[in-house]
């Protein structure tokens, strides 16, 4: 990859741009901080990049262009080689301007635990392990869970969690008796029998839907044949529970075949993605992702850089997409999903017939989920404004509260106190801004919460005050704490309130209002007000409150446990020489406590497994010296 050297005059970055070259590859915007926050493929690099430069629409676009301080390049081969590159960099950088889902944890996915004698197929949302069989990702986990129930009743495999099947017990679980299992764990079904369960479980979800429709009619007439009733019943129920499910989501005659349909929507910086997968004409599944689009990207840049996000996540990929026609290259985009398969794809825009039916149902999908989203945003930020305005009338506040910080003290019976600082801007969370505090001040096993956050808020103010001594560009300023809150609120009663406007006077004299809230009748304490104030439980200033406090115990009580169980780890061994983490468990192991490794003789040590020889005599040695 072609470096330029670091500049940040405007001139440098122009004659950055007449220095790119005029072929395909990847191009990446670097920001001053040196962090990536675009990346881009192109015919030309010194044509694209400069259309940057010269057609900024959107604010995302403008704002994206003034943040650039270097740009990187990276020739390719082939427009197919730039699209896998950028996809791969895409992954790599994770850029701020680039399509990202919005909820961008794991999606879940179906697995099947194929290494073991008796499979299991279970819900999960991570997908690391290369002797399990994957299908997904989805984007409804209560229809993943919705489908592992039906494809349990058909199929009958067991629900139970350990790598070998069945209970301590020795008996079968309910699952046998009411048909959802065969029980192998007692030998009712032998491992071929439920390997077959298994694999109609992997055609299922692979789509191939009429190769399992005559596998339970086969079974039903073979079992009728055997004049094995009850059996013949069972297939035959489980046959019209398949068949009722396949007419109830058919969307094309059977001849369209298997497919996948997407199409995307775009609303400045927001985008909705639909995914329509055809299988046998069968709609098997239908997803939509909620996209971030920054940079204002449109429809077919959008669509470009989600397939190749998506497929590159998917378990398979479809022989065939049909796509919207505003993408920019069908042709590169096959080739390089065609990568990802192995095989050929056919990537194409329907004209007529069932397939552009399907799109047009998926475009018209994906337009409705983002007026639906909208609507769901003004709603959540009327809310946030009513609840904002009503504080400000309650409080008698000159201005609107736009930044809150609530803290709260996490103990047990006074040990390993913590306190967290939580931060809303605007009435919603700024989780970034989100602080945690080990407590110094207050006596072990002596709970003092109104110490605490004396401490806690005389800190927070002291480092406002030393972050105004940097400039706004300083890489060692700490946003959060730089920052002027326009209420605190502190989780208690008056005697906390108190502590805090002593901490705080520094605060209060530029303007910062202190209140509290105790937890019992939800009563707000003010200063100058002999009785606390008494807000309606309906009314969203009190709600928006009680959000604050409870996410600020939730993110206190989070760091006292992490901080008890670190200490509760902690044992005599932790001191020794030449004992490490893995040595340690060895101890432990071997010898059950910490108290019996220490009283052990030289040859009881030189029998741990893992501890060698040498540092077995320096351990005894050094404990008797110690003991001695």
């Amino acid at each position: 990859m072609a470096v330029t050297p670091p500049q940040s005059s405007s001139t440098r970055l122009r004659e950055q741009r007449r220095s790119l070259p005029d072929g395909p590859g990847v191009y990446l915007f670097r920001d001053r901080a040196g962090k990536v926050i675009y990346v881009g493929k192109a015919k030309s690099i010194r044509k694209r990049v400069a259309g940057h430069f010269s057609n900024r629409v959107t604010r995302g676009a403008v704002e994206m262009v003034g943040m650039v301080h270097n740009i990187e390049f990276l020739l390719v081969s082939s427009e197919t080689e730039a699209l896998l590159t950028e996809n791969q960099f895409i992954k790599q950088y994770k850029p701020r301007f680039n399509i990202r889902l919005r909820d961008d944890k794991s999606y879940p996915f179906l697995a099947i635990s194929i290494d073991e004698d008796y499979p299991r197929v279970y819900f999960t949302r991570e997908r690391h392990r290369r002797d399990r069989l994957y299908f997904g990702p989805y984007s409804n986990a209560k229809k993943v869970r919705g489908t592992l129930d039906l494809l349990q009743k058909v199929f009958a495999f067991r629900s139970c969690t350990g790598t070998v099947p069945g209970r301590r017990s020795g008996s079968p679980c309910l699952d046998f008796y009411i048909k959802r299992c065969g029980a192998p764990c007692v030998g009712y079904q032998s491992k071929d029998e439920y390997r077959k369960a298994i694999d109609g479980v992997v055609d299922f979800l692979s789509g191939r839907y009429r190769q399992i429709e005559r596998d339970l009619e086969a079974r039903m007439k073979t079992a009728a044949a055997a004049q094995e009733f009850e059996q013949a019943a069972l297939e035959r129920n489980r046959l019209r529970s398949v068949h009722s499910l396949l007419e109830r989501q058919r969307v094309a005659n059977e001849s369209v075949g298997t497919l996948d349909a997407v199409a995307i929507a775009v609303d400045g910086t927001d985008a909705n993605a639909q995914v329509f997968q055809i299988r046998d004409g069968v709609l098997s599944d239908r997803q939509s992702f909620y996209l971030a689009n920054e940079a204002g990207l449109s429809s077919g840049e959008v669509a470009e850089e989600f397939l190749l996000q998506y497929y590159g996540d998917a378990m398979a990929v479809p022989a065939q997409v049909v796509v919207q026609r505003e993408l920019p290259d069908l042709d590169a985009l096959g080739e390089a999903l065609g990568a990802l398969r192995g095989t050929r794809v056919e990537v194409r825009v329907p004209e007529r017939g069932d397939k552009r039916r399907i799109l047009e149902l998926a475009q018209r999908n994906a337009a409705l989920a983002l007026d639906q989203e909208r609507l769901k945003d003004e709603r959540r930020r009327q809310q946030r404004v009513e609840a904002l305005d009503g504080l400000q009338e309650a409080l008698e506040l000159d201005a609107l509260p736009l930044r809150i910080e609530c803290f709260d003290i996490s103990n047990l019976m006074g040990t390993n106190t913590t306190a967290s600082m939580v931060v809303f801007e605007a009435g919603a969370p700024k989780k970034s801004d989100y602080r945690r505090f080990n407590v110094r001040s207050t006596t072990e096993g002596v709970p003092d919460d109104v110490a605490a956050i004396e401490e806690v808020l005389s800190r927070r103010l002291a480092r406002w005050e030393s972050e105004q001594d940097l400039s706004p560009n300083d890489p060692k300023r700490n946003e959060s704490f730089a920052t002027l809150p326009s209420l605190i609120v502190i989780d208690g009663g008056a005697g906390q309130l108190s502590a805090g406007l002593r901490a705080l006077q520094g605060f209060r004299d530029r303007g910062v209002a202190v209140i509290s809230l105790a937890k019992q009748l939800e009563e707000v304490y003010v200063p100058g007000r002999r009785e606390p104030l008494r807000l309606p439980h309906d009314t969203p200033a009190l709600q928006l409150l009680q959000r604050l406090r409870d996410e600020a115990h939730r993110f206190a009580i989070t760091h006292h446990r992490a901080r008890r169980d670190r200490q509760m780890t902690e044992s005599v061994l932790d001191g020794l020489p030449g004992v490490g983490p893995k040595r340690k468990r060895a101890l432990m192991k071997h010898f059950g406590s910490p108290e019996a490794a220490l009283g052990a003789s030289r040859e009881e040590l030189e029998s741990v497994p893992g501890l060698p020889s040498k540092t077995a005599g320096e351990l005894y040695a050094y404990l008797n010296r110690t003991s001695g």
